[in-house]
């Protein structure tokens, strides 16, 4: 996609500090880290999201990602990492290009995960049915 702000940092169009890069996969770091060593993995090739990916392709896009993510976590001195994709505007998405984030973590970086609530008992079945008839 022409226009696409990933896509143009694929094609060396912008710059980016790349972090590693092999035949389908482009990792930089992002230029608005939540920590140190905040990085992007993309594919080259456009997908807007994961629903867009071929199987082939996030195959790739997460082997990449495993790499990387050791990586991330021994170059900076992480004591661990959040690995995250945001997929449609209404989840975070704001770049309509696949993109997974490693964000090294650090004990006591003040960071917080997702906020998280007890499952009702009567919701476990009926909502696991529903994701089970949409496969």
């Amino acid at each position: 996609m022409s226009d696409c702000i990933f896509c143009k940092i694929v094609r060396g169009e912008l710059p980016a500090t790349k972090v590693y890069e092999d035949a389908d996969t482009f990792a930089f770091l992002t230029i608005q880290p939540t920590n140190t060593g905040h990085t992007l993995v993309i594919p080259k090739v456009h997908a807007a999201n994961v629903f867009e990916a071929t199987p082939e392709l996030w195959g790739k896009v997460q082997e990449t990602v495993r790499k990387v993510a050791s990586a991330v976590e021994k170059g900076v001195a992480a004591d661990g990492v959040n690995i995250n994709s945001n997929n449609r505007e209404h989840a975070g998405q704001q770049v309509d290009h696949i993109h997974i984030h490693i964000i090294p973590r650090f004990k006591n970086d003040g960071l917080t995960l997702f906020p998280h609530h007890d499952r009702r008992e009567d919701e476990g079945e009926p909502v696991a049915a529903k994701i089970r008839a949409a496969l």
